[in-house]
């Protein structure tokens, strides 16, 4: 069963999620239960994702979580972007595809 099929059979909500930064990676394991994201640290950070609540991978940059219950797959969705949220001066981290981080200037330098 491809990725598409299963969208169109049991989701009604959507919640895509973009990894920025420098080997920021996630993949899927058990037919989109489990997620592992590499986000910089010494170790991967796993997720288990609630029964009523699918993840998938359609770049190693690029997550979509989805199913029929609206709270549980935007809770998911949070609870994943609360381990790297964005950063506002170079704008890396788990953002969601919608959103716009508006960049803080960094340090001025005295001439």
């Amino acid at each position: 069963m491809n990725v598409s099929s299963t969208l169109q059979m049991e989701a009604k909500f959507f919640r895509f999620l973009k990894l920025v930064g420098v080997g920021f990676k996630a993949r899927t394991e058990r037919e989109g239960r489990e997620l592992f994201l590499k986000l910089g640290y010494s170790h991967e950070v796993q997720f288990t994702a609630p029964p009523a609540v699918r993840v998938f991978c359609f770049k190693p940059n690029i997550l979509c979580c989805t199913g029929l219950d609206k709270d549980r797959v935007h809770h998911f969705a949070g609870a994943v972007r609360s381990c790297k949220p964005p950063e506002v001066y170079k704008g890396k981290g788990i953002l969601y595809i919608d959103e716009v981080i508006k960049l803080k200037p960094g340090k001025k330098q005295k001439k």
